[in-house]
C-alpha cells in the first residue's frame, strides 16, 4: 500500500541486474529499497541491466518507467583498464536517458558507475549504493576459487576495482551498507558517506520459540565462497550425530553427487523462496559461516528475522551491529561444540524480544526516509 504523502520527488535508479524476483543478496536490497521509496511517494525511473533474468512486469507497480539495457559480456571487455563488471555495463542509451532529465541518480553498486565518467555532473545529485568494498570481495573470490584461470581473473578485477573506487568521489553521497564498510569508506574517500542498512523482505520478527531437529545452511551455490562453506560444514557434521540441510539452487552435478555419502546431510538443490523460508523458520540452528568478510549478508538478516539460533563465524558478524544476536565459532572443533550445546537448548521468547529490540535499525521505511532526505 502506498503511504499518504505530499512528496513529489523523482529519482533515477540504475540497477546492475533486474531486481525481481528478489532472490539473491544484491537484488534483494535494490527491490525492497524501490518498494519502500514507492510507499513513501517517490517517483522512480528504473534503469536496469538484463542478462538472463528477463523483464519483470512486477517492477511496473512501483516505477514510473522501467528501461532495460543489455550487458555486453565478451572477451574484449577484459582488456579494458576499467573493471569488467563496469565496462560490460557501458551503454550509450543509458547515458542519454539519464541526460534527458535532471532527477537525482542512485547508482546501485560500483558496477553501474560508468555513466559518471560521461555525465555533466554540475547541479546533478549523484548517489552510489556501496553493496560491498568490491576489490575486497573480488580478492576473497580469488582466494576461494579452485580454478587457476578464474583465480587470476578475480585478482586482476580486484586491482582494477581498487583503482576505479576513486570514481565515488565524483558523487554527492555514497550509501554504505554496513558499519565496517562505513568506517572504511570514510577513511578512503573524500565525499559524503551515509550509513543506510540493507533493505530486505522482513517487516516483523516471525521466529518461533522451541526446538527444531536440524541445522540449516542456505546460499547461492554458484558462488565459490558458499561452496567452500558447504564443504567446511560437511567436514564438521560428518563427525557429529546431528542433521544438516543445505539449501540453494545449483545444477552442479559434481557438487550434488558429493552429498550422497553423508547419512545426516541433505542437499536441496532446487528451492523457491517459500520453501526456503519454511526451512529457515523450522530449523533449530541457522548455521552461516563465511570466508568473505565483506558487506553484510542478507541471508543473516533473514535468518535473524525468521529463524531460531544463528551460529556464525567472526567473518560473518564482525562490525555488523548484529554481534549480540548470534552464537560464534571459528574452528571446526568450536562449531561442533556450539552445535551440541545449542541442540540441548530451547529457543526462548526472551531471545525473540531481544531481536525485536536489536533489529530496529533494519526498518525499510525508516531507511528509505534517510535516502529521501539526501535528494534535495
Amino acid at each position: 500500500m502506498k503511504f499518504s504523502t505530499t512528496l513529489s520527488k523523482h529519482i533515477n535508479i540504475v540497477s546492475f541486474d533486474v531486481p525481481y524476483p528478489p532472490n539473491y543478496g544484491g537484488v534483494i536490497d535494490v527491490f525492497f529499497k524501490i518498494k519502500a521509496l514507492y510507499q513513501l511517494g517517490i517517483k522512480i525511473t528504473l534503469h536496469t541491466f538484463e542478462y538472463g533474468r528477463g523483464e519483470a512486469f512486477e517492477l511496473n507497480k512501483y516505477c514510473e518507467n522501467v528501461y532495460y539495457y543489455k550487458r555486453t559480456k565478451n572477451i574484449n571487455q577484459l582488456i579494458s583498464s576499467l573493471p569488467f563488471i563496469v565496462k560490460s555495463r557501458k551503454d550509450l542509451n543509458l547515458i542519454q536517458n539519464l541526460k534527458s532529465n535532471n532527477y537525482p541518480i542512485l547508482f546501485e553498486g560500483l558496477h553501474t558507475t560508468f555513466p559518471i565518467l560521461k555525465l555533466p555532473l554540475k547541479n546533478r545529485n549523484i548517489l552510489v549504493r556501496s553493496h560491498n568494498i568490491e576489490h575486497h570481495y573480488y580478492l576473497g573470490l580469488s582466494k576461494s576459487e579452485p580454478s587457476v584461470l578464474k583465480k587470476v581473473y578475480f585478482l586482476i578485477e580486484a586491482l582494477k576495482l581498487k583503482k576505479h573506487q576513486s570514481i565515488l568521489n565524483k558523487g554527492n553521497y555514497v550509501l554504505s551498507i554496513s558499519k565496517k564498510e562505513d568506517n572504511y569508506l570514510k577513511k578512503e574517500l573524500d565525499t559524503n558517506i551515509e550509513y543506510i542498512p540493507a533493505f530486505h523482505q522482513n517487516s516483523t520478527i516471525t521466529s518461533l520459540a522451541g526446538k527444531g531437529d536440524y541445522a540449516l545452511y542456505h546460499g547461492d551455490l554458484s558462488v565459490g565462497d558458499n561452496i567452500k562453506a558447504c564443504k567446511y560444514l560437511c567436514e564438521i557434521f560428518s563427525n557429529i550425530n546431528y542433521n544438516l540441510i543445505i539449501a540453494g539452487n545449483t545444477n552442479n552435478k559434481k557438487l550434488i553427487g558429493n552429498f550422497k555419502k553423508y547419512s545426516n546431510i541433505k542437499l536441496i538443490h532446487k528451492i523457491d523462496n517459500k520453501q526456503l523460508n519454511n526451512l529457515i523458520i523450522n530449523a533449530h540452528i541457522n548455521i552461516l559461516p563465511t570466508f568473505q568478510n565483506t558487506g553484510i549478508k542478507l541471508k543473516l538478516i533473514n535468518a535473524l528475522f525468521n529463524g531460531r539460533f544463528c551460529l556464525v563465524n567472526n567473518a560473518m558478524i564482525e562490525n555488523t551491529g548484529l554481534e549480540n544476536l548470534c552464537e560464534t565459532a571459528n574452528t571446526k572443533h568450536e562449531f561442533q561444540k556450539q552445535i551440541k550445546n545449542l541442540f540441548q537448548k530451547e529457543f526462548s521468547e526472551k531471545e525473540i524480544e531481544k531481536r525485536k529490540h536489536s533489529l530496529v535499525d533494519f526498518n525499510n521505511i525508516e531507511n528509505a526516509k534517510k535516502i529521501i532526505a539526501l535528494l534535495d
